[in-house]
């Protein structure tokens, strides 16, 4: 390995310590700070610290990250010590990787010699499937579950704003008050454009054992969503229906995944998609309204009857501006939706996609945000 390779791979590591602290670095940080080795002698360990951070810190908030993470990647007791050497690899290394000889002109690096590795711990977390989550990888996707939820579908809203641009809807009015301002002359035209709002979202989470391994971090997800917007309502449903909007609301996301489970008696237990759907089109028709967005969790494992989960479905499928399934099944290599469930729900969805890790919920924001309307072509229903 070259000797510049070495210098790339130790800047990549701290790159990753960084990252662990919450600090956003990328190759171009990365870059920038071997280049600011160039400038410095790098056998000085207070001048590679301030280089380095002065190129891989973007703020304030990112100082005291620093400090730790350098501390661990140099191997260093506190941050103002001054040994020398930052490790035995950077001995041998930085002083003539680093620093020209005297009376020889700079080497230049160009942007293409430099390939740091890209990688993160985050994208990680957004390809692996939720069944193989820990404890920790679970909690570290809290973070990223919230700033996924917070994107959702939205509609455009009967009010209307003040707007510069007359091509939206001309305002008469407001034209002719900019005009005052010219002699009567409407140089100025005003218009006015209509407000975009939260479109309701009703998320129908499935908590039965086969589900299970799933359950938890989509529960996360729902009391996310729940968290992020006014009009949300969620339910799990086992062998039977529990709304769980109540209990998911609060700043604290731990209590309130708390609250949901020891609200759901039918934990991992049974399935019976068709009943529960029954009574959500029946008992909760009316708080969901018309022109929802309701999302189905679910591997559709059912045990009750095929016939009656296809009616409710269409019900619920003529009252919701869209309706969409997510089966961690999906995901899977050579799956094909063949359980009478799936047989049942397929003719009355607008999207089929895969609930099994972090990828696939950013896809179901994406959705959302953009529309259905490219998906379905033609088959718009009204709402």
């Amino acid at each position: 390995m070259s000797e510049r390779a070495i210098v790339s791979d130790r800047l990549v590591a701290l790159a990753a310590e960084l990252r662990r602290h919450g600090t956003r670095v990328g190759t171009g940080e990365i870059i920038a700070a071997e280049r600011a080795l160039l400038a410095i002698d790098p056998a000085s360990r207070s001048q590679a610290r301030h280089a380095l951070r002065a190129t891989l810190c973007a703020g304030r908030a990112d100082l005291a990250g620093f400090d730790a993470a350098f501390a661990r990647w140099a191997g260093a007791r506190s941050p103002g010590a001054d040994r020398p050497p930052i490790d035995p690899v950077a001995t041998a290394v930085l002083p003539r990787a680093a620093v020209a000889a005297e009376g020889a002109p700079p080497v230049p690096i160009e942007a293409d010699d430099l390939r740091p590795a890209a990688w993160s711990e985050v994208e990680l977390l957004r390809q692996k499937d939720f069944a193989e989550y820990s404890d920790q990888e679970r909690r570290a996707a809290t973070a990223l579950i919230a700033r996924i939820a917070v994107r959702g579908p939205q509609r455009v809203s009967r009010r209307t704003r003040a707007s510069r641009h007359a091509e939206h809807r001309p305002d008469s009015r407001a034209t002719l008050r900019a005009a005052m301002r010219h002699a009567g002359e409407p140089i100025e035209r005003r218009g006015r454009e209509r407000l975009r709002t939260h479109r309701r979202l009703v998320l129908v989470l499935d908590v039965s054992g086969s589900m299970e391994p799933y359950s938890r971090v989509l529960l996360q997800y729902a009391q996310a969503c729940v968290a992020a917007r006014r009009r949300c309502e969620a339910f799990s449903f086992g062998t039977r229906l529990t709304r769980i909007t109540g209990e998911l609301k609060g700043r604290n996301p731990d209590r309130a995944l708390a609250r949901a489970a020891s609200a759901v008696a039918d934990w991992s237990g049974g399935t019976r998609i068709g009943d529960a759907l029954a009574e959500l089109n029946r008992e909760h028709g009316r708080r969901i309204g018309r022109g929802a967005v309701v999302v189905v969790l679910s591997d559709g494992w059912d045990r009750g009857d095929p016939e009656r989960l296809g009616d409710e479905l269409a019900r619920l499928a003529r009252c919701a501006h869209r309706l969409v399934w997510l089966n961690p099944l999906k995901a899977s290599p050579g799956y094909e939706p063949l359980t009478r469930g799936m047989v049942a729900a397929l003719p009355h969805l607008d999207a089929f996609l895969a609930g099994n890790n972090l990828a696939s919920l950013t896809e179901l924001a994406d959705l959302m945000e953009i529309g259905f309307d490219a998906r379905r072509g033609d088959e718009r229903r009204p709402g």
